[in-house]
């Protein structure tokens, strides 16, 4: 596989450092990186808001696994505790893999709950598709369409006044 859509955030601890160090951890495939948005948490109000922002990465000799490796490494780097008790619970960082495409520029379809492709809930979350309309204005969510198409759909287009862009915090990659 060669292009994923990556999408990070945090709501603990130093929440831009988290997500620095994400994108250096992927920093050898880095294409590019939205801007930082600051978002209310999703699923569970409770905790603090959070930063977000998508990555888009390439790797000639990736598969949609090595992605997923990748991002769990990342995650345990900044701390990630997973709580089962609060499955959108606070957290230090998470980097989920949103879509996949292979050498084609097909996208990688998985039903595998491990690694679901494209991420099962990505066209329900507008701190998820905001980002990646910045890397890819005309980009598509596999099996669902558009991305503007529906950031601009209720509910998510109330959901996307909630999104406080960051152009004060820069995620920079020397890729």
């Amino acid at each position: 596989m060669t292009r994923a859509v990556l999408s990070i955030g945090g709501n603990l601890g130093d929440r831009l450092a988290h997500l620095r160090a994400a994108v250096a951890a992927f920093d050898d495939a880095v294409l590019v990186v939205s801007g930082v948005y600051e978002t209310p948490p999703w699923g569970d109000a409770g905790q603090p808001a959070y930063l977000n922002a998508a990555v888009l990465v390439a790797d000639p000799a990736a598969g949609a696994r090595d992605w997923l490796v990748r991002a769990r490494a990342a995650e345990a780097a900044a701390g990630r505790i997973r709580d089962p008790e609060r499955r959108y619970g606070p957290r230090t960082l998470d980097v989920d893999v949103i879509a996949v495409w292979d050498e084609a520029g097909q996208p990688v379809l998985s039903d595998d709950p491990e690694l679901t492709l494209p991420h099962p809930r990505a066209h329900l979350r507008a701190f998820v598709l905001r980002p990646w309309i910045d890397i890819e204005p005309h980009g598509r969510l596999p099996g669902h369409g558009w991305l503007t198409d529906l950031l601009n759909a209720e509910p998510l287009a109330s959901d996307a006044l909630e999104l406080t862009p960051r152009p004060d915090l820069a995620l920079e990659s020397d890729a």
